[in-house]
């Protein structure tokens, strides 16, 4: 290993100073022609007009060579202007000969290092970046050194650097992970990120390598010879300011992660966007789908997961399915070896956070909700929610002759024909079953279009017709029928529970009517899910079939659970309201999909603590419901993760450490594939990411020089 890398730095030292000589000679001749007056130009201006072609760190060392250029030239240079025309040649091809190796080495490093080079990268520019990957400072000069030091050396090792070389610099190399104190590194954590989306500007946030989470420095505090700080400079993410005759302090060290090598393959699939099948059943951009699936092969994604949207393959008549945009996609993804998810979507899209396209309900599904609007979910007010199809008509045959049971049957078992041969390949991994609004086994008891917002309780949804006759039966069958109504006192869409009747400590919610009412409400939700899963086990007999649950975290501390009722969940804090669905699903074979995996990331916002939330207890109530009856659980990010300790944050939920059972997450939805994911930095640490959920080993700054040092040996 010493002996390779002896030489490969002899070598690196020997084409450096022929690049070198040959650029003088290009000088020369130059002078030849511009004479005296061109040489005192080239004296006046920067090392980058002189050179714009050549290196970092060719750059770096030019300028005592240029003063010796100079010199000979004024003092008598004309012995090297005279030398034959067949050594300049010769000189020439053996700079094409070294460019030609590196251009093959650097190829290599980019084919199958997974390392990604400027066009015009050069040796000591894959060293650079190799040694900030692995925590190593660089200064722009080459100076190097480890990032635990509190102190940079000299400070006049960098004296005599221009802006534009340093900015150069900063362009052709990537920024180190761990980077200096209060330095912006362009990363930004899930929960600043939607909270600079939300507000519509971008405000720089600090790394979060940071030893303390909470810094507020956004800029670069520098101290001058003196030791008195002088100025803080702003900087732009990813970029490096010059600093001259100065000191840089504050180097933290590099913040311990857990190691994921060797522990079990977790699959990751990337949700594909909303509208990647139009209105018309084709693939609405299928070159730029086609590029971006590429993309994700290239770093070992396991698949995609692809909603199947009920109002567009159903669209215009009952049983007239149009799978062609699906046939085409889904023909793509098995090319290329990729795996899918599925989902039947049963539900309109657009009007819910996150929704960028309009997918309504099936045409003909609108025409009868016109003429009979009580198929619809309704509340206390008596507003309808065209979302999806109420609960109460699973068994009422008001769709044209058909349930609502029968017509979710039709459309799995005709999309279970239609690609016989991707469940027969297994390309088709997983079906997820749409059971309520967004795809979730819960009520619409949150609609934003009705005026809800966080964290308001929400409201019940059980005043149409059909869930109304469904209380009354059940009231008659207690024996009071005077109870076959929706409580009074519970509030509107955004109450708190302390400001109604029902959900109050010691409210109605807790006395024999309330807790009829709840028992009924939320035995409404399992009986809905019970009939389309067992029919969704006979249509994708021998295929996994999955159900979500949302993660309602927020009143999970309140005595009532409030925003839990009216979802449809029966959690009080004196009752499991999740074990019943766990064992609903075990009893078909399905998977538990739950979207609440990093939730707590939003521990950090005040706002938390006002609406008495714990997505964490949340979470481990949810994920210890499953696995105490053995089935397995599939799970998505609710929120756009970009960084690091976001996606640190997944990998410790998927696989928990120290359990003592081995447990994990069967697989992972990445939600979804966006432009901004395909942004460099971005889907680096989305690459960094999907390795550790395989159980891949990391290139350490160690084992990628080798893997260098093989491949240029080569």
């Amino acid at each position: 290993m010493a002996t390779s890398m002896q030489k490969l730095v002899g070598v690196s030292q020997e084409d450096d100073e022929e690049e070198m000589e040959m650029d003088v000679k290009e000088e020369d001749d130059e002078d030849e022609e511009n004479g005296e007056k061109q040489i005192a130009a080239q004296m006046m201006i920067g090392v980058d007009e002189v050179m714009p072609s050549t290196s970092s760190s060719d750059q770096f060392q030019y300028q005592p060579q240029l003063q010796e250029q100079v010199s000979n030239q004024s003092g008598g240079g004309g012995a090297r202007r005279s030398r034959p025309l067949e050594e300049k040649e010769r000189t020439k091809l053996r700079e094409r000969h070294r460019r030609a190796i590196t251009a093959r080495i650097l190829a290599g490093l980019r084919r199958h290092g997974n390392y990604n080079l400027r066009v015009r990268a050069d040796i000591n520019d894959v060293i650079a970046a190799l040694a900030r990957e692995a925590g190593w400072v660089v200064l722009p000069d080459g100076t190097t050194f480890p990032s635990r030091s509190q102190s940079s050396p000299a400070a006049g090792t960098s004296a005599g650097m221009t802006s534009s070389s340093s900015q150069m610099v900063s362009q052709q190399i990537p920024p180190p992970p761990a980077t200096l104190q209060g330095v912006s590194s362009g990363y930004r954590t899930t929960v600043e990120y939607n909270a600079c989306r939300m507000k519509g500007v971008f405000m720089p946030t600090p790394s979060h390598y940071d030893l303390s989470s909470t810094a507020p420095a956004q800029s670069l505090g520098v101290v001058a010879d003196g030791g008195e700080q002088t100025e803080r400079l702003p900087l732009i993410a990813g970029s490096t300011q010059v600093i001259n005759d100065k000191q840089i302090i504050g180097l933290p060290t590099k913040l311990p992660e857990r190691d994921f090598a060797g522990t079990p393959y977790v699959p990751v699939y990337v949700m594909l966007p909303l509208g990647v099948i139009n209105m018309k059943c084709e693939l609405a951009d299928p070159d730029g789908l086609l590029k971006q699936l590429r993309v994700l092969k290239s770093i070992n994604v396991d698949g995609v997961m692809v909603d199947c949207w009920w109002g567009i393959v159903e669209a215009h008549a009952p049983q007239e399915y149009n799978w062609n945009g699906y046939q085409r996609l889904f023909q793509m993804v098995r090319e290329l070896k990729l795996k899918l998810q599925v989902v039947m979507s049963f539900h309109e899209c657009g009007g819910n956070v996150g929704d960028d396209v309009c997918i309504p309900l099936p045409h003909w599904v609108a025409e009868i909700g016109r003429s009979n609007p009580e198929i619809f979910f309704t509340d206390r007010e008596g507003r309808r929610n065209p979302e999806c199809l109420s609960w109460g008509i699973d068994k009422e045959r008001v769709l044209r002759g058909r349930t609502a049971v029968e017509v979710y049957f039709d459309y799995m078992r005709s999309f279970r024909v239609e690609f016989d041969e991707f469940f027969e390949d297994g390309i088709i991994s997983m079906v997820e079953v749409g059971l309520g609004p967004c795809g979730e086994l819960r009520y619409p008891s949150c609609p934003v279009k009705h005026g809800w917002r966080y964290p308001g309780i929400g409201e019940f949804q059980c005043y149409d017709q059909y869930m109304l006759k469904s209380l009354r039966k059940a009231a008659e069958m207690r024996g009071h029928s005077f109870w076959a109504r929706g409580p009074d006192n519970a509030g509107s869409y955004n109450s708190q529970p302390h400001e109604t009747g029902f959900f109050c400590d010691g409210g109605g919610y807790d006395g024999y009517y309330g807790r009829f009412f709840l028992n009924w409400y939320s035995q409404v939700l399992l009986n809905h899910g019970d009939r389309v899963l067992s029919l969704a086990k006979l249509a994708f007999d021998g295929t996994c079939i999955t159900a979500k649950l949302p993660g309602i975290h927020w009143w999970y501390k309140a005595a009532s659970h409030a925003a839990e009722l009216t979802a449809g969940y029966y959690n009080p804090c004196n009752r499991d309201g999740y074990t019943a669905i766990a064992t609903m699903l075990q009893k078909h074979g399905a998977a538990l999909s739950f979207s609440c995996a990093e939730h707590h990331i939003l521990e950090q916002q005040d706002h938390l603590r006002e609406a008495l939330a714990d997505p964490r207890g949340l979470v481990w109530q949810v994920l210890n419901a499953a696995w105490d009856v053995s089935i397995p659980i599939a799970s998505e990010n609710a929120f756009l993760c970009h960084d690091r300790v976001g996606y640190n944050k997944i990998l410790d939920n998927v696989k928990p450490v120290n359990d003592p059972d081995g447990r994990h997450f069967s697989s992972f939805t990445y939600h979804r594939l966006s432009p901004l994911l395909m942004e460099r930095q971005n889907f680096m640490e989305f690459e960094r990411f999907v390795k550790r959920m395989h159980g891949e080993l990391l290139y350490t700054f160690s084992s990628r020089l080798l893997l260098f040092i093989s491949i240029s040996g080569d």
